[in-house]
């Protein structure tokens, strides 16, 4: 009996980690919702395979997911700008009209969370500004390993 335990505890532990997070096109959002996110994704222990646009919010997963369970494709992409929030500015057509109110606060929440290699990145490319800029291909891919199997 107790071998047929250890045995499904095995089986179950595989299950867990052959399971993976996929990131294929994710424009980001709210800070606190990716936070949240990705401390359930980091402690199921679930592996994170970014196989597209990972941009703006998105990118939190590199600092609340340890950097051995990322991977990443030939098609992964990175963004990253300073933090913002809608400002409502008045209506146009019956819609509220909004603009970008960028937040020192949620920019600074940002960079407590980035792990170090990011911020030097970061600080090499000259900070976190309105605009985005991106992290692909070669340069990536010296930063983290590409995922083993390619969709």
């Amino acid at each position: 009996m107790r071998k047929l335990s250890l045995a499904m505890l095995a089986l179950v532990g595989l299950t867990a980690q052959a399971h993976a997070y996929r990131i294929t096109h994710d424009p980001g959002g709210r800070i606190g919702a990716y936070v949240d996110r990705y401390q359930r994704i980091n402690y199921s222990g679930e592996r994170v395979e970014i196989d597209g646009a990972c941009l703006s919010a998105c990118t939190l997963v590199l600092g609340i997911v340890p950097r051995d369970r990322i991977c990443v494709t030939k098609r992964a992409v990175l963004g990253f700008h300073e933090a913002w929030a809608p400002k409502p500015v008045g209506y146009a057509y019956g819609s509220l009209v909004t603009r970008p109110m960028y937040s020192e606060e949620g920019t600074r929440e940002l960079w407590k969370i980035y792990p170090s290699s990011i911020k030097h990145l970061i600080t090499m490319r000259g900070g976190l500004t309105h605009k985005m800029f991106f992290v692909r291909g070669k340069e990536l891919a010296a930063m983290y390993p590409l995922c083993s199997a390619t969709r």
